[in-house]
């Protein structure tokens, strides 16, 4: 008995919604992945215990880019929830970086007001990754 050929067809992939919103959600994770590169590079002294962390963030955030560029199942709840997590953390430590003209902190490569300023860039491009993985 000869086995039929079946065919798997995904409707929702030829939309024009569909293809704009997975190029926008590459797009907003390789551009998460670089803010915190130059967080990371910029600030690898003053950072205490998130080195590990960011790294693994950049590391996942490209490689998920990688999936939904390929239309895999099941990561985009996963990068909401990434993105929301990143997003306390980024909201959480803005405020720190700002306060670091006081004795006792160490300087890091770039001015730690740059480093907030982009750990601040962050937040919104968390908060638009959130909306469009969820769209």
């Amino acid at each position: 008995m000869a086995e039929e050929q079946v065919a798997v067809e995904h409707p929702n992939r030829k939309k024009a919604s569909s293809k704009l919103t997975k190029l926008v959600v590459v797009v907003l994770l390789l551009v998460s992945a670089f803010l915190l590169l130059l967080v990371t590079v910029g600030a690898w002294e003053a950072l205490v215990g998130a080195k590990v962390l960011q790294c693994i963030y950049i590391a996942l955030y490209v490689l998920l880019a990688f999936f939904v560029a390929r239309w895999s199942r099941g990561v985009l709840p996963l990068i909401a929830a990434l993105a929301i997590v990143l997003f306390i953390f980024a909201l959480v430590s803005v405020p720190g970086w700002f306060e670091r003209d006081k004795d006792g902190f160490t300087d890091p490569s770039i001015p730690s007001d740059v480093v907030g300023l982009i750990t601040a860039l962050i937040v919104p491009v968390q908060v638009l990754l959130i909306a469009f993985a969820m769209r």
